[in-house]
C-alpha cells in the first residue's frame, strides 16, 4: 500500500479526508500540531479518531504559534460569535492564523520525506469555509510546485509529491454525506472555535454554525455536545 500523509486536527473535515484517503488504497500517517490554538482539545479528539480510523501511526508536532498571535485562535482575541451567513461570506475573520496552513503543510511535507510517501491529504474547502487565502486552490496548486521544489526527493527525480484536498469543493453537507458513507463517527470529532475545558462546543462561532448546518442539510443527526 503506497503511504500518505494526513493532516489531521481532529475536526469534521480533516476526519473526512482522512477517511477518504483510507478509501483509496493508502497506508495513513496522520499528522496533528499543537500550535498553541485555543481549542487544543480537538487534540485529543485527533488521538481518538486515528485509532478508531486505523492510521498506521499518528505523530503530533509541538510549535507555538503563540509567539506570533495575530489570530483569535492563538492570541487574546476573542472568537466572533452569532454572525450571519452574509457576515460570514466577506472579509477574512480574525479567526485566521497566520501562514497556519502554509506551515501545517511544510511539516506534513517533512514528515512525508522522512516515512516515503508522496501523497498529502489536506481538508480544505472553499464553499463553506470562512473566507480563509490558505483554503484556496490557487494555494494548494501552488505549494504542490514548491514541494518538488524544496525536497530532496523532488530534486533527485525519485518522486512527485501530490497535495490531495478531496473536500475542496464540497458543501459541509456533501462532506459529512461522505462521511457517513465511509462509515465516519462524526461524534469524535470536534468543529468549535471556543469549547470548554470539557469539549463541549459553543454552538455560536462560525465554525459551529457552518457545522450545524451541515449536519441539517445532509439530513443527518448532529452528534455534536453543545455548551
Amino acid at each position: 500500500m503506497p503511504k500518505a500523509v494526513i493532516l489531521l486536527s481532529g475536526g469534521l473535515d480533516s476526519t473526512t479526508a482522512l477517511a477518504v484517503a483510507k478509501s483509496r488504497g493508502f497506508e495513513v500517517c496522520a499528522l496533528s500540531v499543537d500550535y498553541g490554538q485555543r481549542h487544543r482539545v480537538e487534540l485529543e479528539r485527533a488521538a481518538l479518531i486515528a485509532t478508531a480510523l486505523g492510521a498506521a501511526e499518528h505523530r503530533t508536532v509541538k510549535l507555538d504559534l503563540r509567539a506570533i498571535g495575530g489570530s483569535a485562535l492563538t492570541a487574546d482575541v476573542a472568537v466572533p460569535k452569532d454572525r450571519s451567513p452574509d457576515d460570514m461570506g466577506h472579509g477574512i475573520p480574525v479567526t485566521y492564523v497566520p501562514a497556519r496552513n502554509t506551515i501545517l503543510l511544510g511539516l506534513a511535507l517533512g514528515y512525508a520525506e522522512t516515512v516515503g510517501a508522496f501523497d498529502i491529504f489536506i481538508g480544505a474547502n472553499v464553499l463553506d469555509y470562512s473566507g480563509y487565502p490558505d483554503c484556496r486552490p490557487e494555494f494548494l496548486t501552488a505549494f504542490e510546485v514548491l514541494a518538488n521544489l524544496a525536497t530532496a526527493v523532488g530534486v533527485e527525480g525519485t518522486g512527485k509529491f501530490r497535495i490531495h484536498s478531496p473536500l475542496l469543493k464540497l458543501t459541509k453537507a456533501e462532506i459529512i454525506a461522505e462521511g457517513v458513507k465511509l462509515g465516519v463517527d462524526y461524534a469524535l470529532t470536534l468543529s468549535c472555535y471556543d469549547p470548554d475545558a470539557t469539549g463541549r462546543a459553543c454552538g455560536r462561532c462560525d465554525s459551529c454554525q457552518l457545522r450545524r448546518k451541515g449536519f441539517a442539510e445532509a439530513g443527518v443527526p448532529d452528534p455534536t455536545v453543545y455548551q
